[in-house]
């Protein structure tokens, strides 16, 4: 494409990375890898890497505002965005503006000549051209699917962390938690901290962490937490595995994102941090501001008024039982309203299974794409799983909320849920309400 043929707006930008490459998911390193070489950009920025099945993103925003806190600058790339694409590329706690990402889109396909990219390739090598346009001191760096071959992983991590590991994504990843908790373990790096937030993780992320020479931690053995109503506290060993002193931190506020989960995800934020304290130190002041001030939109998020309304992107069955013990955390509520969308590929079953005995009423929404399930295949799921509860059929995430919004008596609770997809629908129609 000729430089004068070249999109002026981030718009055209995506319009275009996504029309040229009809395969979304294409794993491997090699053409992002030379595209990146290609690029020449770099930053003296240090690398905290997040992959995992759940809890990444919560994970990637409790380091961007605790690193914030401390007075850092931080670059923090996550995936995917739930209303406009700019929410991907932070860069010091805001949002890319257009011409800046516009640019970073222009910079890769510059770099990348004949080389094919996929949107989220393209994507990924955009915003670290955009970073390394900025003087930051650390960059956050969220992985898209597993973590051996995904974009992210072109880049070196000084310190990375596996949230979980749970069925998922299984057509790329493997059929069995072993196969994806190997890929998984291949964001970690030889001689450096390689962070284990699951307490029950796969072998073979701990056997590929030791070959490789990483300096292991792993939740409940090396660090872990503690607490009460009011607070919580965080300890670790002086060095892995559970050997030397003990280190103690107290008197933590909970988190500002809710859910029992998030403690997990606190306590490897917290290991990170200590493990890169020498090169990033960060007061306890810090710590404790950012854990009050993280916000991450769609993960267990309740909004203000009535009838209650959660957000959740809960889409596979490990996450779908954390929404559940979250739901019943919640305290009473007469009716629950599930309005529930999902991708074909996901467990359907599994995530109804843990789910069928927090709803009163389910309004299933049809999901677009190719990937996206219909409402009566949602209905068929629910009529095969035995459940018999009240089932409504609707074109879209937003026109299930609206029927919702029309039922639900003040005291009952709407729970938006099964996919990225149906919460983006259904929070784009609330806000629209607002305006």
């Amino acid at each position: 494409m000729s430089a004068n043929a070249l999109p002026a707006s981030a718009a055209g930008w995506l319009e275009l990375i996504e029309q040229r490459h009809g395969q979304a998911i294409e794993l491997g390193l090699e053409r992002v890898q030379a595209v990146r070489t290609a690029l020449g950009a770099s930053s003296e920025a240090l690398i905290i890497t997040v992959g995992g099945t759940n809890g990444k993103g919560s994970t990637c925003a409790m380091l961007e505002a605790i690193l914030l806190a401390a007075g850092y600058r931080v670059g923090c790339y996550t995936s995917p965005h739930l209303l406009r694409y700019h929410e991907r590329v932070r860069i010091n706690g805001r949002e890319i503006d257009d011409a800046a990402l516009a640019a970073a889109f222009a910079a890769v396909e510059r770099a990348r000549g004949a080389t094919p990219l996929t949107y989220f390739e393209h994507g990924t090598l955009a915003a670290w051209s955009a970073f390394c346009a900025q003087p930051l001191d650390v960059i956050v760096l969220e992985v898209g699917l597993g973590g051996r071959l995904d974009a992210v992983n072109v880049f070196d991590a000084d310190c990375a962390i596996v949230t979980s590991v749970a069925m998922d994504h299984m057509e790329f990843l493997g059929e069995t938690r072993e196969q994806i908790g190997f890929e998984k373990a291949g964001i970690f790096r030889a001689d450096r901290p390689a962070v284990c937030g699951d307490p029950q993780p796969p072998a073979s992320l701990l056997a590929h962490a030791e070959a490789i020479g990483a300096r292991r931690w792993v939740s409940g053995r090396d660090f872990g937490f503690g607490g009460d109503r009011q607070q919580w506290g965080y300890w670790r060993y002086a060095a892995p595995p559970a050997s030397g002193a003990l280190v103690r931190r107290g008197g933590l506020a909970y988190p500002a994102l809710r859910g029992a989960n998030q403690l997990l995800n606190a306590a490897a934020v917290m290991t990170a941090l200590e493990l890169l304290r020498e090169r990033m130190p960060v007061s306890m002041q810090a710590v404790r501001q950012g854990l009050m001030l993280v916000e991450v939109p769609g993960r267990f998020q309740v909004l203000p008024g009535k009838p209650a309304v959660v957000l959740d992107v809960a889409h596979n069955p490990q996450a779908a039982g954390v929404l559940a013990e979250n739901l019943g955390s919640m305290g009473f509520y007469p009716d629950t309203w599930a309005v529930l969308g999902m991708l074909g590929d996901k467990d359907v079953e599994g995530v109804l299974a843990l789910l069928r005995e927090r709803v009163d009423h389910w309004l299933l929404a049809s999901l677009p794409g190719p990937r996206g399930l219909s409402a009566e295949a949602l209905a068929e799921r629910l009529r095969a799983a035995g459940i018999e509860a009240d089932a409504r059929c609707f074109d879209s995430p937003r026109e299930a909320y609206a029927a919702a919004r029309k039922s639900a008596a003040e005291g009952d609770r709407i729970v938006a849920f099964g996919s990225f997809l149906t919460v983006a629908d259904v929070l784009a129609a609330i806000q629209a309400e607002r305006h």
